[in-house]
């Protein structure tokens, strides 16, 4: 098959993490092309549902926090060239029943290790009990004996608008993107005979091939079937719900209410996340987390249910959250990809060191992924060495990678 496009820099996939990382390269002058098969930014993926809660003291670990911090520059600067609204800093509110038990992607002490990351990087927060909770969102209700970590710098993005804003500047700055659908990915002299040239990657879409130097294969739920092993181990796909329920949209703006994360119990199910309504909507975007049936990307059920919103209501929202509509005006899926241990996968392929993966949120990954492009970006261009995605590679999960 002949090639009909070849650049320094192939981009796989266009949600958050390739569209920071076509971003960046194409700002720093390389020839890169981005391929995805829907027009993004879209909803078929893991980024979409208007709102993404961002913080920069990550309870998932200090290894996170320069990533958040990058993004947040990042996003304030794209707001200064584009005249966007990406991120609105309305505080993040992270609260747990007292002791920590509870696991929230992978971890325990939630409040406790977000506390700690504050700290250590000189983050602006508070910290109290739930009575104060209660006393300044009167929004929240029975939250006794639990504790809380506040950081007023936190709040949310707007994921479309930060993607569509990258791959603006991406284009301007002279990128290509393709919509196409990749049927397969290899490296001359390691995964199979595609062409002849040592090093080339080749990237087979149904429409041609595209040759590139170096890939990044930023493609979520679908990089495990791309990729194959390791990835197919390591990877595991869910399906996750977002509702939006009807509010008193005073009561919930931003700047009244902040974005909440909330375990308020001892399990991984006794847990929701909710977000102010945006204005003029009167709507409360509110979830929880569902990791007990795995799917695929191709296979995600997209239908939502009434008896879904009903449920996330019933357990989680009638009790803890004052004046919150019990049916959900409209509802949406999206997926999850997560590692073994709820971290993100950031390296070379292990048989193609001219692919670099970046793959597996775990539902934390969008608040990251402006500042994870430049790294992957400086780090392609030979600019120093990532030293920031050392924790994230491949290398922890011994024999299974």
């Amino acid at each position: 098959m002949t090639a009909w496009l070849r650049c320094d820099v192939a981009v796989v996939g266009l949600g958050a993490m390739g569209a920071a990382t076509l971003h960046q390269l194409a700002a720093r002058g390389v020839d890169v092309i981005g391929v995805d098969r829907h027009v993004p930014p879209h909803a078929y993926g893991s980024s979409h549902g208007e709102t993404r809660i961002t913080r920069c003291a990550v309870g998932e670990g200090k290894d996170y926090v320069p990533l958040a911090l990058a993004s947040h520059r990042i996003w304030r600067e794209l707001e200064a060239r584009t005249g966007e609204t990406l991120l609105d800093a309305c505080g993040c509110l992270i609260m747990a029943s007292r002791g920590g038990a509870a696991l929230h992607h992978g971890k325990t002490d939630f409040v406790g290790r977000s506390t700690a990351s504050a700290r250590a990087f000189g983050i602006d927060h508070e910290t109290f009990d739930g009575e104060e909770a209660m006393r300044r969102f009167p929004q929240i209700r029975d939250a006794h004996g639990a504790s809380a970590y506040f950081e007023p710098g936190g709040g949310y993005v707007h994921p479309e608008r930060c993607i569509a804003a990258q791959l603006d500047r991406a284009r301007a700055a002279g990128a290509r993107l393709v919509t196409a659908q990749v049927e397969a990915l290899g490296q001359d002299g390691h995964d199979g005979a595609l062409g002849q040239h040592r090093g080339v990657v080749r990237i087979v879409t149904g429409d041609g091939v595209i040759e590139a130097g170096h890939a990044v294969v930023a493609a979520g739920a679908w990089t495990a079937p791309l990729l194959g092993a390791p990835f197919d181990r390591l990877l595991t796909v869910t399906r996750q719900v977002l509702h939006w329920f009807e509010v008193d949209g005073g009561l919930y703006a931003p700047g009244c209410f902040p974005t909440l994360i909330w375990m308020h119990g001892d399990t991984t199910e006794d847990y929701f996340y909710a977000f102010p309504a945006l204005p003029g909507s009167g709507l409360l975007k509110a979830a929880t987390e569902q990791y007990g049936v795995t799917t695929s990307a191709d296979a995600m059920e997209r239908a939502t249910w009434p008896e879904e919103a009903a449920e996330l209501h019933r357990a989680h929202l009638a009790q803890r959250l004052a004046g919150v509509g019990t049916r959900a005006v409209r509802s949406s899926a999206c997926l999850y990809t997560g590692t073994p241990d709820s971290g993100f996968i950031i390296d070379r392929h292990p048989r193609m060191d001219r692919v670099t993966v970046i793959s597996a949120c775990s539902g934390h990954g969008f608040k990251h992924s402006a500042g994870i492009g430049e790294a992957v970006a400086a780090e392609i261009c030979g600019e120093r060495e990532a030293t920031q995605l050392a924790p994230f590679r491949l290398g922890r999960f011994g024999a299974q990678a």
